[in-house]
């Protein structure tokens, strides 16, 4: 147990007693494997294997000061608590969070061993695994502590935590939530989880990951901010970027389900691209999982159907509200919760788009829609038009997709900055609809504009720093890390 100042000796402390209980715990892992001894149950009983917890008591004399700030402040007296994995990866976000807290909150802060044990899996790298997929799971849970799925949850983020308790929450997800997520970001994207930004990019097509991958190719040749090019399946591309782009292709990419390609800047302000697929499944598996990472914001680019008979093929559709009939989320932010559109994003995407096309005032007026997006869990919804038409009226939507109310639903629910922008390729309502010859057409001129959209969206937003965080994504009773 140990009480602390700085930022810096917080997360210290944090770091120390997670390095111990992860290497005690490979360590018997190791040992278990090739000699078949088990850990003392005195061991675990005295923690050894446990999470570091970090815990925060706050009792002023009067009430909280009135701070405006999205985050890094208290709501009320209190003690409130988290558990932290990997406190050194994590190491910005926490200086991020404490250093207000601690400037401007009389608090008491506390490191010591948690409750919580880590699971051995979170701990076993891929490259250790050799001998431990022969032995039953159940037989290693016997042993060593496994992952309890009634133990990983988004109650604190879902609101569902209001009865008195000793400890409030200190983060929306606590250490055994970011592991599971941290090892599901591995298998779904094919990238180790050091190579994510705090910027990203969902896309619902690979040809937008083929111009992300020559635009990031570009910018190491060109001496940029950038440093590498992570793709998934391993692969990582720095400053020699000779045949660079066939070894992207060669890369074994294809076999995962949302691939992962990032543009890597020193202090994580780079540009993560994931190909999300299609579907609203797929979109909020992949964003449940990245808002453990705490980025700084998440933005669509992808296709849609136009609705309107104003709209021509590749013009743009920045969403300004959704019409959420993807279903996916209604169990836990039910459909009648406003999802407001992020002003700095918002802008943020116009000003790229005027940028990158070139027209302003009327003419990207015209090129440019801004309205309602309706997003359906339902491909063919073509084959239901008449349920479609009166809804589609009523809620004046001006596009339909398959991703992107998904996409902002989750960002508002796990209090991550969005935005969405899509481009028509077809026009379903009104006979253009995507044929084979049309979409190749359509494709080769649009995807590289719209793509620039996006990265110039995110480099504008990542120049403005920490302005980005809105306070309208807070809950009154919000705990203090955002």
């Amino acid at each position: 147990m140990s009480k602390l100042n700085t930022a810096k000796e917080i997360i210290d402390a944090l770091q120390a007693l997670y390095s111990a209980a992860a290497t005690a715990l490979s360590s018997a892992l190791e040992n278990y494997l090739r000699n078949g001894e088990t850990p003392r149950p005195e061991d675990r009983d005295a923690g050894i294997f446990c999470y570091p917890e970090l815990i925060i008591r706050y009792n002023p004399d009067g009430p909280p000061p009135p701070i405006s700030r999205a985050f890094g402040k208290m709501s009320e007296a209190g003690t409130y608590a988290t558990t932290i994995t990997q406190p050194e990866f994590f190491r910005r976000y926490l200086l991020e969070q404490l250093e207000p807290l601690l400037a401007d909150y009389e608090i008491e802060v506390e490191v010591r061993r948690s409750n919580s044990e880590i699971p051995y899996a979170y701990v076993w790298g891929q490259g250790q695994a050799d001998g431990l997929d022969d032995i039953n799971p159940a037989e290693l849970a016997k042993w060593f502590p496994a992952p309890k799925l009634e133990e990983i949850g988004d109650e604190i983020a879902d609101g569902e935590m209001f009865e008195p308790y000793d400890y409030r929450p200190l983060a929306l997800f606590d250490a055994p939530r970011v592991d599971f997520s941290l090892k599901r970001l591995q298998h779904y994207t094919g990238t180790d989880v050091k190579h994510f930004q705090r910027y990203l990019l969902f896309t619902n097509y690979h040809r937008y990951v083929d111009a992300f991958c020559d635009w990031g190719l570009e910018q190491l040749d060109n001496g940029s901010r950038y440093t590498q090019l992570a793709v998934a399946g391993g692969l990582v591309i720095d400053d020699d970027t000779s045949d660079a782009r066939a070894a992207i292709e060669a890369a074994p990419w294809r076999r995962y389900q949302m691939p992962a390609y990032h543009l890597t800047a020193e202090d994580g302000s780079g540009i993560t691209l994931v190909n999300i697929g299609v579907g609203p499944s797929n979109a909020k598996t992949i964003t449940d999982h990245l808002a453990v990472l705490r980025p700084e914001c998440w933005i669509m680019v992808g296709h849609c159907g136009g609705l309107r008979h104003s709209q021509a093929i590749g013009d743009y559709v920045l969403g300004h509200a959704y019409l959420r009939d993807d279903h996916v989320l209604d169990s836990v932010l039910a459909p009648d919760i406003p999802v407001p559109a992020i002003a700095e994003v918002q802008v943020a995407l116009q000003q790229a788009a005027a940028a990158v096309t070139g027209e302003s005032g009327e003419a990207l007026k015209k090129r440019l829609r801004t309205g309602t997006i309706a997003t359906t869990d339902d491909r063919n919804w073509e084959l239901r038009f008449t349920d479609s038409a009166r809804r589609f009226n009523q809620s004046r939507a001006i596009a339909i997709d398959m991703e992107s109310a998904t996409i902002a639903a989750n960002g508002f629910r796990l209090r991550v900055p969005y935005g969405v922008l899509l481009c028509v390729s077809d026009k379903p309502l009104h006979g253009e609809i995507k044929l084979p010859g049309a979409a190749n057409k359509f494709y080769e001129k649009s995807i590289s504009q719209h793509l620039e959209i996006g990265v110039v969206t995110l480099e504008k937003l990542a120049s403005e720093g920490a302005a980005l965080h809105s306070r309208k994504l807070r809950a009154f009773d919000e705990p203090p890390f955002r």
